[in-house]
């Protein structure tokens, strides 16, 4: 699969997905909640990190992502489009999980691939991402594949943008190496949710197998 293109999106699509993180429960306008061990190391088991500079993967589809810096680890939802042309949103249920945009390339090929994950999920609490604007650089995020590689990625900077000023260009733009982007809502709260957005920009650092 190519690197995600700005046509996957568009305008409307983009604000659809930035813009559900309001809590209020009805699974496309709220974000999501910490699942598995938080706090926890991942277990990569008998994996052995290739050696020297990371070589992007084939395709095969994310089905688990570990942060242990902010205690996440959570399974992948495959998250699509809505019959609007809009992004799904993972659903708001008490156990929540973050959710992989499958038209996004697959962590550690060549783009940007793209997870996103609620901040809160209404009555529930806290979301799967609550604390995601406390990843700093250098940090890992873990991706568990299908095949059963673990693409690693080692966060290149944070940041927190207001909704009305999202860099889509930045975050879903074509890139020439393998990078992650993280997606939650965060910063102040009105009666309309959420009024910015927290994006994790990250890169490959190592693959395990």
């Amino acid at each position: 699969m190519t690197p995600l293109s700005r046509r996957a999106f568009g305008t409307a699509a983009l604000t659809a997905l930035l813009a559900g993180c309001g809590g209020t429960g009805n699974g496309r306008s709220a974000t999501v909640h910490p699942t598995g061990n938080r706090g926890g190391t991942p277990d990569t088991g008998d994996a052995t990190p290739v050696v020297g500079s990371p070589r992007p993967l084939r395709r095969s589809v994310p089905v688990r992502l570990r942060i242990p810096a902010i205690g996440v680890d959570t399974p992948l939802l495959s998250l699509g489009l809505e019959p609007d042309g809009t992004v799904q949103v993972p659903p708001v249920t008490a156990h929540d999980q973050a959710g992989w945009y499958r038209y996004s390339p697959t962590p550690g090929q060549v783009g940007p691939s793209v997870v996103l994950g609620h901040v809160t999920v209404g009555s529930y609490g806290d979301g799967v991402f609550r604390h995601l604007d406390r990843l700093r650089t250098g940090e890992t995020i873990d991706a568990r594949l299908e095949n059963g590689t673990q693409a690693q990625f080692a966060v290149t900077s944070t940041r927190t943008v207001a909704k009305a000023h999202f860099p889509a260009d930045d975050v879903y733009g074509n890139v020439d190496r393998p990078e992650l982007r993280l997606i939650t809502c965060g910063g102040p709260r009105d009666d309309d949710g959420y009024r910015d957005n927290v994006i994790v920009f990250a890169a490959l650092s190592a693959t395990l197998r």
